[in-house]
């Protein structure tokens, strides 16, 4: 992408005075390192002023005589004589005047030598002494347009060259439908003026990260042929009170000088948070959100300039900024459902040599819940795997292969675990896949392993959903915590003891359970009353509880009701199949991996 860059700043000011130091340093210092000027007389004149006694150094050249006396003002200076004729008394002359001869008389120097020292060498030496200072404050204050003071620094990317179009995003049907009618505004503005409508000034992209808010943006951009503005909110906030405000002055200013034209201001909550926090307006996030607000209202939509914005945090914006009349439009850019993964992968390996015979929908159906930016990384790890392994093409191992390093990281090859603790993580696992397999509202056992990764599991089992599910029933809940629940039950019935390898599986049923009795309104206690609300949508942020203490505890017995009814209900189905969990676990200690298909020929022979 070619981007136009931002004039610098003249630094006039500096070179003024830097100017006015060099005619001091001209005036008071540099005389006294420059060569005397010399006076040419006549030799008369110097035998004259011999006589009288006033010439103190002599020096004797062939065809000239240097020599230094008082001038009018009674100070010391040269003077040189023209040609002189033989005179072979002239020694005599200056031992009777105590004239000391045969010394060296300075003389005048170069006058281009003498220009050269005296201005251009200093003006050399300040100018890059200049840049050199302004390049260390830029370092320590933000990048080259940190003393760029009320100059905007949005990156101008000129007509068409964001490079991106609607056919580079996959999976976001929807955004792209919302966000084409802005494209054909820009492309036909003439259409909706002679029915009277006007396009909305701006867009919201709202979505969690990774999921391509910021490539949307640029494919409205390349789609629509016009300028494209691309600004961070953090770069408006200045060290100095008043200078994001003047940036946001400065960026509508070019905006409306290039309509039609697309500003793009990323992660806009750095400065549009709720103003809120009882301190006034005068701090310089709030003065920037104002005058953000206040051009927002003040130039004209049918110029076409469209401000499109992204966040992922849309619940802290200040209602000011998502009313009416400034961001119009709100475009959810959420996580891709399965037709949606399957689009985002088959975009993403066109740009690698990829085997005809992968399964994208496979793929896709193990990464519920990936991002785009996720699955553009488990592509290119793919080709890395594929490079490693010496093949030219990348195949369905490598894809599967990489969807369990981004999930849990690279294998531990060279880790060392004892015999014992791969019997235990064997049959941890089994019991897992065991208790899953058994039930009947729960997903398939995809993967077994116990090679160690590099997130830290020792091992781990893969279950994958047959289609794409966007409701999550009480009982299908409830088998889930009891799948998490196997693997200490397997401990516990096979070795008597348990360890700290369920720790993970701890975790994730406690949070399932308490959000069963909370926010899914699974509880037969509280029905459908709302316990907890979460902090950020997009985010995951912490969760609150919105009830007494005396609630909080009658919470907690029925979490802890839930997570015991399915630890037994875990023990009571491996009990049921203790034959199967030895000959299963002993099966994954002898192939340290197996596939969901080896699993269950083996439970169901």
């Amino acid at each position: 992408m070619k981007e136009r860059k931002a004039p610098k700043k003249p630094m006039i000011y500096y070179y003024v005075i830097a100017a006015v130091v060099l005619l001091l340093l001209n005036s008071l210092v540099f005389p006294l390192f420059l060569q005397p000027r010399v006076t040419e007389v006549s030799y008369n004149t110097f035998l004259s002023r011999l006589e009288k006694g006033e010439i103190s150094q002599v020096e004797l050249e062939d065809t000239k005589i240097g020599f230094i006396a008082q001038d009018e003002n009674g100070k010391d200076a040269v003077y040189l004589t023209g040609r002189i004729a033989e005179d072979d008394k002239l020694v005599e002359r200056l031992d009777d005047a105590g004239v000391e001869f045969g010394a060296v008389i300075p003389q005048e120097s170069s006058p281009l030598l003498s220009f050269l020292l005296s201005w251009v060498v200093p003006i050399l030496f300040f100018v890059l002494l200049g840049q050199l200072l302004m390049r260390q404050m830029q370092k320590r204050m933000g990048g080259p347009n940190a003393m760029a003071f009320g100059k905007s620094n949005a990156k101008i990317y000129v007509e068409a060259q964001t490079g991106k179009t609607f056919a580079d995003v996959a999976g976001q049907d929807e955004a792209k439908e919302a966000l084409q009618e802005i494209v054909d505004f820009l492309h036909h503005p003439q259409k909706y003026a002679q029915i009277g409508a006007n396009m909305p000034k701006g867009a919201l992209l709202v979505g969690p990260p990774g999921t391509g808010k910021t490539l949307l943006a640029q494919a409205v951009a390349g789609e629509a042929k016009v300028p494209f503005f691309s600004i961070s909110g953090s770069e408006f906030v200045e060290m100095f009170v008043g200078m994001g405000a003047a940036k946001v002055r400065d960026l509508f200013k070019q905006a409306n000088e290039k309509a039609p034209c697309i500003v793009f201001i990323d992660e806009i909550d750095t400065i549009g948070k709720r103003r809120d926090n009882g301190m006034g307006s005068n701090d310089e996030r709030e003065q920037t959100l104002n005058q953000l607000l206040t051009e927002m209202d003040g130039f004209d939509g049918k110029k076409g300039v469209v401000i499109l914005a992204a966040t992922n945090r849309p619940e802290i914006l200040d209602k000011a900024l998502l009313r009416p009349g400034r961001f119009d439009r709100r475009v959810p850019v959420e996580l891709p459902d399965l037709a949606g993964r399957e689009a985002i992968l088959k975009v993403h390996a066109k740009k690698i040599k990829v085997e005809p015979s992968v399964d994208f929908n496979a793929i896709a159906r193990a990464t519920a819940g990936a991002s785009g930016a996720e699955l553009a990384n488990m592509i290119n790890e793919a080709a890395l795997h594929a490079v490693r392994a010496g093949r030219s093409a990348v195949n369905q191992s490598d894809l599967e292969e990489s969807v369990e390093v981004v999930i849990a990281g690279y294998q531990r090859k060279n880790a060392v675990v004892s015999q014992k603790e791969k019997e235990i993580v064997a049959y941890h696992e089994i019991g897992h896949a065991l208790v899953a397999a058994r039930q009947s509202d729960s997903a398939p056992v995809h993967k077994i392993t116990i090679i160690p990764r590099t997130s830290g599991a020792l091992g781990y089992t893969m279950q994958v959903e047959e289609g794409e599910h966007l409701l999550m029933s009480r009982d299908e809940a409830y088998n889930k915590i009891a799948t998490y629940t196997g693997g200490r039950a397997a401990e516990e019935l096979i070795f008597g003891s348990y360890t700290s390898g369920a720790s993970n599986d701890i975790e994730q049923a406690t949070k399932l359970a308490r959000a069963m009795v909370t926010r899914l309104g699974m509880s037969t206690n509280f029905d459908m009353m709302a316990l907890e609300t979460s902090g950020s949508q997009y985010l995951g942020g912490d969760t609150q509880l919105l009830c007494s203490p005396e609630t909080a505890t009658k919470i907690d017995d029925e979490v802890l009701a839930l997570i015991r009814s399915a630890h037994e209900k875990a023990i009571g189905i491996l009990k049921e199949n203790m034959e199967k969990l030895h000959e299963l676990a002993h099966y994954l200690l002898e192939k340290e991996t197996i596939t969901g298909e080896e699993f269950m020929e083996i439970l169901n022979r």
